[in-house]
C-alpha cells in the first residue's frame, strides 16, 4: 500500500545509517530477506539477550539456523521447509483461499489478513509454545480450518 511506504519513506531522513554489524550490536531481532551468509554468530553473539532471528533468505538463509542457535539465538526462523518455523505464505493461502470460495468473495481486506496471521498463530498452544516451534507447519492439522472459521 502506497500510504505504508509514503510513512515509512518519511522516516528515513531521520534515521542514522549505520553498517548492518554495527546495526545488530544489542539489537533483539534481525530480520533478513536478502542474501546467504549474510551474519555469523559473531553477529548473533553481538545482539541483545535471547534474540530473535528470522533468516528468510532462499534457499539459504543469511544464516544457517544451528550457528544462530548456538550463537545465542532464542528463536530462529528460515523460509526453509526442511527447518522448523518455516516462515512462508504457503502456510496461509490453502486456508485463505477456501474462505473466499467459501463466502464468495473476490476482496481480503488487511483486518481479514491479520486475523488469518493470529488464527495461524492460535495453532500452535502455549504447551507447545517453545524455542523450536513458534509457527504451525504447512502440514499441521487444524490451520487451514481454524482460518476459515475466522474469516
Amino acid at each position: 500500500n502506497d500510504v505504508y511506504l509514503e510513512d515509512l519513506a518519511s522516516l528515513l531522513p531521520e534515521m542514522e545509517v549505520v553498517p548492518m554489524k554495527q546495526a545488530l550490536h544489542g539489537a533483539d531481532f534481525f530480520l533478513g530477506l536478502s542474501a546467504a551468509g549474510l551474519i555469523t554468530g559473531k553477529e548473533v553473539k553481538s545482539m541483545g539477550k535471547n534474540p530473535i532471528v528470522f533468516a528468510l533468505a532462499n534457499p539459504d538463509p543469511e544464516i544457517m539456523p544451528q550457528e544462530a542457535s548456538h550463537a545465542g539465538a532464542a528463536v530462529v526462523a528460515t523460509g526453509r521447509s526442511d527447518f522448523p518455523n518455516q516462515i512462508n505464505n504457503v502456510l496461509a493461502f490453502p486456508g485463505i483461499f477456501s474462505a473466499l470460495i467459501k463466502k464468495r468473495q473476490t476482496i481480503l481486506s488487511d483486518a481479514a489478513k491479520i486475523r488469518a496471521a493470529e488464527a495461524i498463530a492460535s495453532c500452535v498452544t502455549p504447551g507447545q509454545l517453545k524455542r523450536g516451534i513458534i509457527i504451525p507447519g504447512v502440514f499441521s492439522r487444524g490451520v487451514v480450518d481454524r482460518i476459515i472459521e475466522v474469516l
